[in-house]
């Protein structure tokens, strides 16, 4: 904290790249110019390196509390830092639920406590709870989840007239996990039928096939559209799907928005055999053409945002065969380092990815004074070295549960420093112990 300058970046912002100095005034940016010169200020020499606004992971699940087991909001707020994520947004399926006021609440007290992060926490909806979702404030709650599916920490919402209600009364954004739950069973079935227990995770992407997604993410829109609700579906894993997108609206002009997740983008079926429950998520990770369309869309604008899923199991749990391990990656430390691998192959601009992870949730959930590098926004900073690169190993994961699908690859790029609301939280290689995270506030 304090006044400082960040001297000779390449900065990152607004879909361009210019070499300048940025001025951090405690927790905020005064200036940003070319060269900017101050008697008796600390300067921060990052000539030759990349600043970016902090990366803003609209969907993450930290496990806490209830399953501190796999993950807590204090060890995975930290790997965020580490991996130049500034802000997340927490799903509401923990142990007890987050599905009433009292117990979103707790969560935001522990944050307050042990978060380096900014955070929000999403309310949780269910078949029976509409009154305490249509409490939730929109200025400082991120918005309402629902599982249109069910995932790990089963809050499936599948009464037809609780969903019209739902999507009738609340106003503020709904988020959507879309997968037709009647259709994953009927697979299911097949599949047991089958290979009996014992199911090869391979069979992962035809149990929850692009029809189950589509069917369901059909109906959020449907839904949507019939009550001008704000809707953003997440995690879009088909070309089936990308057809019920336009990008014919700017983003802040969008009722209907969507997520991919950088392992939709990074996996496909092919990675099955080898890596086997270390790629089972929800939904599941599809063919080669299936990702190839994905990044397409994401270039069109057809989707709109980048993040994680971050997701964490114990490695003993997703041990298991395939009907007993869970669904889900642990991603949120390497998110922005898989995407800076897009950009080394060509297959995405800086301009972009910043565009993707920072700015546009920021636009998509009208996220206060955050997600650019503008005068008077939170510092909220990240600067790489992309002539660098990372490598992962179990030495420098800071995940929980200590392991990661990437483990064993060399990344292009290294995260060197990383600010939040002004104050330096990573610093090559290290986490420096700041809950210095604040609560994200909402332009509703």
């Amino acid at each position: 904290m304090g006044r400082f300058i960040i001297k000779d970046a390449k900065i990152v912002n607004g879909n361009q790249i210019f070499e300048g100095d940025v001025l951090i005034n405690d927790t905020r940016i005064e200036k940003i110019d070319g060269q900017i010169n101050i008697d008796y200020v600390d300067e921060v020499d990052a000539d030759g390196l990349y600043l970016i606004p902090g990366v803003i992971d609209d969907q993450v699940h930290f496990r806490e509390p209830g399953l501190t087991h796999k993950a807590d909001i204090a060890s995975e707020s930290r790997a965020a830092v580490a991996g130049g994520t500034t802000s997340f947004m927490e799903m509401p399926n923990t142990k007890p639920q987050s599905t009433t006021q009292e117990k979103l609440q707790a969560k935001y007290s522990i944050a307050d406590m042990v978060s380096p992060a900014n955070y929000s926490f999403f309310m949780g909806a269910t078949n029976d709870n509409l009154e305490e979702v249509l409490r939730t404030n929109p200025k400082d709650v991120c918005g309402v989840k629902i599982f249109m599916g069910s995932s790990t920490g089963n809050m499936l919402v599948d009464n037809e007239a609780t969903l019209d209600q739902i999507f009738s009364n609340v106003e503020m954004l709904i988020a959507t996990h879309c997968e037709d739950e009647e259709s994953i069973r009927k697979n299911l079935e097949i599949a047991k039928e089958k290979y009996g227990t014992d199911i090869p995770f391979s069979e992962h992407p035809i149990i929850r096939d692009d029809k189950v997604c589509y069917l369901s993410s059909s109906k959020a829109i449907e839904l949507a559209k019939k009550h001008d609700t704000r809707l953003h579906i997440l995690h879009i894993s088909t070309e089936k799907e990308l057809s019920l997108f336009t990008n014919d609206l700017p983003l802040k002009k969008k009722r209907i928005t969507a997520e991919v997740c950088v392992h939709h983008l990074y996996f496909n079926n092919s990675y099955y055999p080898s890596l086997g429950s270390k790629v089972k998520c929800n939904p599941a990770i599809k063919s080669a053409q299936d990702q190839s369309a994905l990044l397409d869309a994401l270039l069109d604008d057809r989707l709109d945002i980048i993040a994680t899923d971050h997701a964490p199991h114990t490695i003993r749990e997703k041990s298991g065969e395939y009907l007993q391990a869970p669904s889900g990656l642990p991603l949120v430390q390497h998110g922005l380092l898989i995407m800076l691998d897009f950009y080394k192959k060509g297959k995405i601009s800086l301009e972009q990815i910043v565009r993707k992870m920072c700015h546009a949730p920021a636009d998509c959930f009208c996220i206060k004074d955050r997600g650019y590098i503008k005068e008077g926004y939170y510092a909220d900073l990240v600067l790489l070295d992309l002539d660098k690169s990372t490598s992962i190993s179990k030495d420098n994961i800071l995940y929980k549960c200590n392991w990661s699908p990437l483990e064993g690859l060399n990344l292009p790029g290294q995260i060197k420093k990383t600010y939040v609301n002004g104050s330096l939280v990573y610093n090559d290689g290290k986490v420096i112990s700041n809950a210095v995270g604040k609560r994200l506030k909402f332009k509703k």
